[in-house]
């Protein structure tokens, strides 16, 4: 026999020996966890780059490429997403959310969108149905709309609510609902005098309360409402999660909230069930003490800079709201001798911002009429006056900014304030018209009502931008503000608002991770930066978003794993 045929036989024996196959491969040590195939990835950085693929090592991303550069770091272990053709973006982030209250909200009757009385009644009266009675009715989003002069009556909801007591939030919540048996419960009569920043509407001819309550009003109900456990509040969380990330979210900046909620989300974060990254701001009121900031300034440096769970960021009310008539405006409402008054005194506010811009908290104020705007525009200016800057630098913020002064648009680039919006609340204030018409527009008229959530002004201004929803004022669904930002009508006598889409996507990654002190880690996708992915399942750049609902979700990746797939 032959050499050759020798070792011939030889290597069949030895093959037949190992059953007759091929030895496997060696592992590829670096090979991707995941990656994204033949997609429209908008990287979201200021060039707005365009990618094919996406690979994701661990938590972070590996690589950005074409899909043959990124098939390439592909191995059998590897989880492969096909995006077939559609948009792929940096997880969507929330400026500005009140997570809990949004996952509270959702075992409730959802009023929301909803536009005349009877479709109200209806929803409430179906919402009640079998409920034992004295069992308590609670919802959230109704809309100024469908009642007499924006303000529904206890009438009104006694009709389909019986003997059970109810509560029915306003989408904005700034007012409350509530019927007879409630009004009695919490002891509230024609007697009863409006406590600071609160109205009791009372009807004009009676003088009886007609159950809207608005502002701290609400505060009179404190002690007869149900009372949130803490097993409520961790079950609110969880649901919340799961809701944020089903459009993509996977970082949420709540806006306000005590130091000890934030056990919730640090306890959520040690069992896995945080698949949210949460910037977490405490509330500071009128008197408010350096005792008190110390207490804050522990919770600060315990979870120090966490990318998944932090603080660092404080919460202040300057007004109301526009529709009720509480947000605080440099003249009267239209028809009336009252512009709103502010929550507190500049001498205070500017106490405050001051207090806390020392210690190099960001600061963030709720803002929406243009006095309330101007007053805390004033403050930032006073503190970055009286104090040194903070080692991380200043991005102080104002939250909403609904109907701003000409002559304050341009500050925001001066000052390096950020303007927090919410698109969506463009819809919900009846804006998003030629000619506006509504309870917001009619209580402020067409000429301040042409300055109307500004946010292309202040952008061209050289102001920077970040959006979110207000969860649960408005839905957490971050496509309807893509759609809003992008498509918004232009109303007669106004400058056209509009944002490229890569600017509305902008808005809710890479602006928003700015606006919390997070740009070094997410809000763009390239190597190094944390795996936090959303697949959508079109291309939404191709042409205009259709409609509110025209943005899917298909996955969303939070830390290198898939936390959420459309069915």
């Amino acid at each position: 026999m032959s050499v050759r045929r020798t070792l011939a036989v030889l290597l069949a024996l030895a093959t037949a020996a190992c059953g007759g196959s091929t030895p496997a491969p060696a592992p590829n040590a670096d090979a991707a966890d995941l990656v994204i195939l033949n997609g429209n990835v908008h990287v979201a950085d200021e060039a707005h780059t365009i990618a094919q693929a996406v690979a994701v090592k661990g938590h972070t991303i590996l690589k950005v490429g074409t899909t043959d550069e990124i098939k390439a770091l592909t191995g059998p272990a590897t989880r492969i997403i096909d995006a077939k053709g559609a948009t792929v973006t940096p997880g969507f982030n929330d400026a500005h959310v009140h997570f809990i209250s949004g996952g509270l909200s959702l075992r409730d009757v959802d009023l929301s969108g909803l536009n005349t009385l009877q479709e109200v009644q209806d929803k409430i009266r179906t919402f009640a149905a079998g409920k034992p009675a004295d069992t308590w009715l609670k919802g959230r989003g109704w809309l100024y709309t469908p009642f007499t002069n924006a303000s529904p009556t206890k009438a009104q909801l006694d009709a389909v609510t019986g003997d059970h007591p109810a509560v029915m939030t306003c989408y904005d919540g700034h007012s409350v609902w509530v019927n007879s048996k409630v009004l009695a419960m919490a002891g509230i009569t024609k007697a009863t005098k409006d406590p600071v920043n609160g109205v009791i509407v009372k009807d004009p001819t009676t003088g009886e309360p007609t159950g809207h309550l608005k502002e701290a009003a609400m505060d009179l109900l404190a002690d007869v409402l149900p009372k949130v456990t803490e097993d409520d509040r961790r079950a609110a969380l969880k649901a919340a999660v799961a809701h944020a990330n089903q459009f993509g979210i996977t970082s949420i900046q709540n806006a306000g909230g005590s130091v000890a909620e934030m056990a919730l989300y640090d306890a959520a974060r040690k069992s896995g069930e945080l698949t949210v990254r949460a910037y977490l701001a405490t509330s500071a009121e009128t008197g408010i003490t350096e005792a008190d900031v110390d207490a804050m300034d522990a919770a600060w440096k315990q979870y120090g800079d966490d990318p998944t769970v932090r603080t660092g960021i404080v919460k202040m009310f300057a007004d109301g709201v526009i529709e009720s008539k509480t947000a605080a405006m440099l003249a009267p409402y239209v028809g009336t001798k009252s512009a709103g008054t502010p929550n507190m005194t500049a001498a205070e506010m500017n106490r405050i911002v001051a207090m806390f811009d020392k210690r190099g908290w960001q600061v963030q104020i709720h803002a929406i009429g243009d006095r309330a705007i101007r007053m805390s525009l004033d403050a930032f200016e006073a503190a970055a006056k009286a104090n040194p800057a903070p080692a991380r630098g200043r991005r102080h913020r104002l939250e909403h900014i609904e109907a701003i002064a000409a002559a304050d648009i341009a500050r925001f680039a001066a000052l390096g304030v950020i303007a927090s919006q919410q698109p969506i609340h463009v819809a919900l204030g009846d804006a998003n018209q030629a000619v506006p018409k509504g309870p917001w527009p009619d209580a402020i008229g067409a000429e301040r009502a042409s300055r109307a959530w500004v946010w292309k002004s202040i952008q061209a201004a050289g102001g920077r931008l970040a959006f979110g929803s207000d969860w649960p004022v408005a839905t957490l669904e971050a496509g309807q503000g893509l759609w809003l930002a992008s498509t918004r009508v232009k109303a007669e006598q106004a400058d056209d608002q509009r944002l490229s889409i890569h600017d509305a996507i902008a808005g809710y990654t890479r602006w928003s991770a700015y606006a919390s002190f997070d740009e070094q880690r997410k809000g763009t996708i390239a190597p190094g930066m944390l795996a936090d992915l959303v697949v959508l399942s079109s291309d939404i750049t191709a042409a205009p978003i259709a409609a509110p609902t025209g943005v899917s979700v298909a996955a969303t990746i939070f830390d290198g794993k898939v936390v959420y797939e459309k069915k």
